[in-house]
């Protein structure tokens, strides 16, 4: 049985997470390991924060804080923003604990050991300014290979190519803006040119890979593997473990020792369970059973597919087995916002801390899977995600569940009805489940996250379709073994979903097991819900994301840390008005300062209550009122339009006919909302065609600007009665 080491890149423990990280390195391996324990395998997920390094100190500088100060605080944010976003590690740890000191100290050593590192005395970036040898992070210029401006030294943001101070054109210190002068400073590097061949030979034998990153790191080792620096002129770190006046006080640079941190919070991890030695299963090739996967973006392909494995090949042969080389990078594109690339520097970020103070986790994981950059840049749109999250979640998946729990609870008692003889559609929908599993497994096992949730989405849509077609609003009149093998059917796809959903929406898929009140241990595999099983009463699985929901977002978060990106957002979808209105209406009085900001001045007095003053209708003569035929009726079917999105079909049973009414309700009312609800019909309005269908009447209901509900009798009455 094939066991798995499941790692996301250490994030910097110097800012919070945002949306792009979580679509590229952290959901995709939290969708992959969900499925796996589903399965039964046997896999550890591993990640912590990178707490060395340049982006630490430069933080630290900026806020007059130590770089301890600054990565307990961010461990922490970073670890609760991954368990409110539902990522699942094994283990969160960190690459400042002893361990990781410990096991670092030990790659160096074996390296060295092993003739693989060379002590080099070289010119290295110094601020005469500051007084002091720069990290490769506080050197800026421009990107040699690309032209693109204020790039660091370590690595062009823009191209991905790594880089040296040395390279850059027009270096400058990324503290004081002063120029950079080079002086001698003693360095250890790792001889890459050693391991060239056997890489090249490795990565070609990789025919699984992702192509962008079997192509990339092909790229690389094609133009020749050079000597790189593996220590640094730092004063925050893991010390260079050796008596040599050269390199005293200097740390291990940090894209050395953080993928070592992989194994060393794995061995952390297994440490605190009492089970020390377990580790080794992991990371060493002990029974030939283990694969390490290693999700990425592809800012990371060169350091985890050539210089990681160069690594463990420096280290050469643990004492109790090899060290494994990583099966799989899945690295992923890169996710865009609105168009424009996610910049931290220039906070024109989704912060995912922020995003889930707005909206449920599942909505960020859905709408983050279902743009998932595999294969290409993707972009996140608010006008898309409010579209996707509506219909596709609430109008399509959490429609089906509700429909189903509300006939079995309205018909049978909430009791899982017995199944009379399967008609071929019911036949299909058994087929349509076991294909469910076998699809949805497949596209996950192929990192295809984004097609693998519009497989199930898949299921959902059918079984809608299924519960139109069978109509048990109808035949529950006429045939009850009929409409009790429809609830049955429906509950089975409810059942299903409710495992197929929890790789993806974990929430979701809890909440479904909570109405179906099952207890087993969800497996990926169908097993049938058995008639008799009392379910709970259906509730709202989601509820739907308005224009209010999101101007409240972008001004009391983005526009609070970027007023000027909260400007653009804004601008690009809603009226100015309509968002100083909206944003006074959810965030109160903090809201006029907010505006200010984003407006750049004044914003224009209103009456605080929001409310303009109705317009006087004059009077109706009493005769002129009697000739309005009202009459209480109640809605036997509900279907959407064929040609508006925001309209519905309902048949309304006024007693002694049916009519077909057209009606705006879809904002405000889902379709099991307004099955069997009593309404009040205009019945001798002319008949007016609507987008292309007939309406034959019209609904009464209130509207105060935001709500709209539909009047109705406070008491049961017959079917027909006439309103007077």
């Amino acid at each position: 049985m094939v066991r798995y080491t499941v790692t996301s890149a250490l994030p910097y423990a110097n800012g919070p997470i945002h949306a792009g990280h979580l679509a590229g390195a952290y959901l995709p391996a939290d969708i992959f390991v969900r499925y796996l324990r589903l399965k039964g395998e046997e896999v550890i997920y591993i990640c912590g924060t990178d707490e060395h390094g340049t982006p630490i100190t430069f933080r630290a500088l900026k806020e007059g804080k130590s770089p301890r100060e600054i990565v307990d605080y961010y461990h922490e944010h970073i670890k609760t923003t991954f368990e409110r976003a539902k990522i699942s590690f094994d283990y969160f740890g960190r690459t400042e604990l002893p361990v990781h000191y410990r096991i670092s100290q030990e790659f160096f050593l074996k390296a060295l050991e092993n003739g693989h590192l060379v002590k080099k005395i070289k010119k290295q970036a110094y601020c005469e300014h500051d007084k002091m040898f720069l990290p490769d992070r506080y050197v800026i210029g421009t990107c040699p290979y690309c032209g693109a401006e204020n790039q660091r030294g370590d690595q062009c943001e823009v191209c991905g190519h790594p880089l040296t101070p040395e390279e850059l054109i027009n270096p400058r210190c990324n503290l004081c803006g002063s120029p950079i002068t080079f002086k001698d400073s003693a360095h250890y590097y790792i001889k890459m040119q050693n391991f060239e061949a056997t890489l090249k030979d490795w990565i070609q034998k990789q025919e699984h890979w992702k192509p962008n990153v079997r192509n990339t790191v092909l790229g690389w080792i094609e133009e020749g593997l050079e000597e790189r620096a593996i220590t640094r002129d730092l004063n925050w770190g893991i010390p260079v473990p050796l008596e040599d006046e050269d390199v005293r006080g200097k740390v291990l640079y940090v894209w050395f020792e953080a993928p070592i941190g992989y194994v060393s919070i794995t061995v952390e991890h297994f440490k605190r369970l009492g089970r020390e030695e377990e580790w080794k299963k992991f990371w060493l090739d002990l029974d030939g059973q283990t694969k390490i996967i290693h999700f990425i973006g592809k800012d990371n392909i060169p350091f985890h597919a050539i210089f990681w494995p160069a690594f463990l090949l420096a280290y050469g042969r643990h004492e109790d087995g090899r060290w494994l080389l990583p099966y799989d990078i899945p690295a992923n594109e890169y996710l865009n916002l609105e168009g424009r690339k996610f910049s931290t520097s220039r906070n024109w970020a989704i912060w995912v801390h922020e995003f889930l103070d707005a909206f449920p986790a599942d909505y960020l994981r859905y709408y983050l899977t279902a743009i998932m950059p595999e294969t290409r840049d993707s972009d996140f749109s608010f006008a898309d995600f409010k579209v996707k999250i509506n219909e596709e979640l609430v109008n399509n998946l959490g429609n089906f569940v509700h429909r189903a729990l509300t006939f079995v609870n309205r018909y049978f008692d909430g009791v899982v009805p017995e199944r009379g003889e399967l008609d071929d559609l019911d036949r299909q929908a058994f087929g349509e489940i076991q294909k469910a599993f076998e699809e949805t497994g497949a596209l996950i096992a192929q990192y295809r996250f984004k097609d693998a949730l519009k497989r199930v989405m898949e299921l959902a849509i059918f079984g809608n379709r299924y519960f139109d077609y069978q109509k048990p609003w109808k035949t529950a009149k006429t045939d009850r073994e009929r409409t009790a093998t429809t609830i049955n059917v429906s509950l089975q796809i409810v059942k299903a979903l409710g495992v197929l959903l929890e790789p993806f929406l974990p929430d979701a898929s809890e909440k479904i097991w909570h109405l179906l009140n099952i207890e087993e241990l969800r497996k990926w595999e169908f097993r049938e819900i058995k008639a008799g099983h009392r379910v709970r009463r259906a509730e709202i699985l989601f509820r739907k994301v308005t224009d209010e929901d999101i101007i409240a977002y972008i001004v009391g978060y983005i526009g609070k840390g970027n007023p000027e990106s909260a400007r653009l957002l804004l601008e690009k979808y809603y009226k100015k008005e309509d968002v100083v209105k909206i944003a006074r209406e959810r965030l109160g009085d903090e809201a006029d300062s907010v505006l200010r900001k984003i407006y750049g001045g004044k914003i224009e007095a209103v009456d605080k209550s929001g409310k303009k003053e109705a317009e006087k209708m004059g009077y109706v003569k009493f005769d002129e009122f009697m000739k309005l035929d009202l009459r209480v009726g109640k809605i036997v079917e509900v279907s959407d339009h064929p040609n508006a999105n925001k309209l519905y079909v309902v048949k309304v049973d006024l007693g002694d006919e049916v009519r077909q009414l057209v009606a705006g309700l879809k904002k405000y009312y889902s379709k099991d909302e307004l099955l069997n609800h009593y309404v009040i019909v205009i019945t001798n309005l002319e008949p007016k065609k609507l987008r292309g269908v007939e309406s034959q009447g019209m609904l009464l209901a209130a509207d105060d600007g935001k709500n709209v509900a539909l009047l109705m009798p406070d008491k049961e009455v017959k079917l027909g009665a006439r309103i007077r």
